[in-house]
C-alpha cells in the first residue's frame, strides 16, 4: 500500500463518480451540444452568482485565458511572488499574453491592499507597463494552503475597481478556503471579475476546471480557449465527474483539513523539524533543522511506503486528500512519531 501525500491531484474517481461518468449524456461541446458540460457550467455559474461559466481541461488554461481576457500585450499583472500563475504555469503569462508580472513580497502567498496600491503604475506614465489586472490565489499553494482574509480581498477589489483594473481569483483550491472560512461562492462571485475553480484537486475529479465571470469579460473566453487548443468534443463524461463531486464530495474537504492539522501537531513535536507553517486547510509545509537531511527524511518515509514532496529551498510538503484514508493517516502519524533522523 502506497500512501501518496505529494498532492491532492493524485486522487482517483470514486465508484459513484465513475458510474456518473459512464451514464452521462454527451454531445459535441465545440458546438455547445454536450448537455452534461452545459449543466456543469450552469451549475458553477449559479453557485458563484455569475452569468457565464466555461469548462476547461486544466486550471492553468483557465488562468491563462483569464489573463488574456483582462490584458493587452505589454500590460502588467500584479500578483504575489509565490503566485501559481508566475511560478507554475510555464511562463504562460508572458508567452500567451505578452504581459509582465509585478511580484509583491507578501506573506504566505498573500499581500495587502497597501502593497497593491503601491504597485499600480500611473496610467499616464507611458515609460512603465500599464497595470491592468490584480490576481490573487486562494488558497495560497506555496503559502501552505493559507486562506485570504475576506475583508482584505474586499479592500483590494475596491482598489481594482477604482483604478479600472481587472480582478481575477485563481481558485484552484477555493473550495478548501470556503469550507475552512465558512464563506460562500456567491460572496467571492460578487467581488471578482473572473474566478477559476479546479475540480481535479480536493474534489477528486480526473480532470477539469471552470472559469466563471461577468458577461462582458467572458464574451471571448471560448475563443481564447480554442486558440489555446482547448476545444473538446464529447467531454460530458468528464463534466459529469465535476457535477458528482460538487454534489457529493465538497463538504468532506473538512476531513482533509482535520488530518492536515493533526500532521502539523506531530511534525511540530519532532526534534528534527525546525518550522511548520500554520495549517488552515489540506497542505502541510515544513522545514527541517538540517537541510542536508532532506533526502534522508524523504527516503525514510518512502521505506514506509509514504510519499511526500520536496519544494526546494529546504521546504517539504504533505497534502491530504480524498484517497488518504483514516487507516493511512494513523500509519503516517505513527511513522512520523517514531522517525529517527
Amino acid at each position: 500500500m502506497i500512501i501518496d501525500l505529494r498532492s491532492d491531484t493524485v486522487t482517483k474517481p470514486t465508484k459513484g463518480m465513475l458510474e456518473a461518468m459512464m451514464t452521462a449524456e454527451v454531445g459535441d461541446d465545440v458546438y455547445k451540444e454536450d448537455q452534461t458540460v452545459n449543466a456543469l457550467e450552469e451549475k458553477v455559474a449559479a453557485m458563484f452568482g455569475k452569468p457565464k461559466a466555461l469548462f476547461f481541461p486544466t486550471g492553468t488554461m483557465a488562468n491563462q485565458t483569464a489573463i488574456k481576457l483582462h490584458t493587452n500585450p505589454g500590460d502588467q499583472v500584479i500578483a504575489d511572488k509565490d503566485a501559481h500563475i508566475f511560478n507554475y504555469e510555464g511562463g504562460g503569462a508572458s508567452f500567451n499574453s505578452g504581459v509582465s508580472c509585478k511580484l509583491l513580497q507578501g506573506q504566505g502567498g498573500m499581500f495587502t491592499v497597501e502593497q497593491a496600491q503601491a504597485a499600480i503604475n500611473p496610467p499616464d506614465f507611458y515609460h512603465s507597463p500599464l497595470t491592468s489586472l490584480i490576481e490573487v490565489e486562494n488558497t495560497a499553494n506555496r503559502g501552505g494552503g493559507s486562506c485570504w482574509d475576506f475583508e482584505e480581498l474586499q479592500k483590494i477589489g475596491a482598489l481594482a475597481k477604482s483604478n479600472n483594473l481587472g480582478f481575477h481569483l485563481d481558485g484552484a483550491r477555493l473550495w478548501n478556503a470556503l469550507i475552512a472560512k465558512s464563506e460562500t461562492p456567491k460572496q467571492h462571485g460578487q467581488l471578482f471579475d473572473t474566478i477559476s475553480v479546479c475540480l481535479s484537486k480536493g474534489l477528486g475529479c480526473p480532470i477539469g476546471s471552470v472559469l466563471v465571470g461577468d458577461e462582458q469579460i467572458m464574451e471571448n473566453a471560448i475563443r481564447i480557449r480554442k486558440i489555446f487548443g482547448g476545444g473538446m468534443r464529447q467531454v460530458g463524461y468528464l463534466a459529469a465527474a465535476g457535477i458528482y463531486a460538487l454534489d457529493h464530495q465538497l463538504n468532506r474537504l473538512e476531513e482533509d483539513h482535520i488530518k492536515a492539522k493533526e500532521l502539523e501537531v506531530v511534525l511540530n513535536a519532532l526534534d528534527g523539524v525546525k518550522f511548520v507553517q500554520k495549517v488552515e486547510t489540506n497542505i502541510v509545509i515544513f522545514e527541517l533543522r538540517d537541510d542536508s537531511k532532506e533526502s534522508e527524511f524523504i527516503q525514510k518515509l518512502a521505506e514506509n511506503n509514504i510519499q511526500i514532496i520536496g519544494m526546494g529551498s529546504g521546504k517539504l510538503r504533505m497534502v491530504t486528500h480524498l484517497d488518504y484514508t483514516n487507516f493511512m493517516h494513523e500509519k503516517v502519524l505513527d511513522t512520523l512519531s517514531n522517525l529517527k533522523f
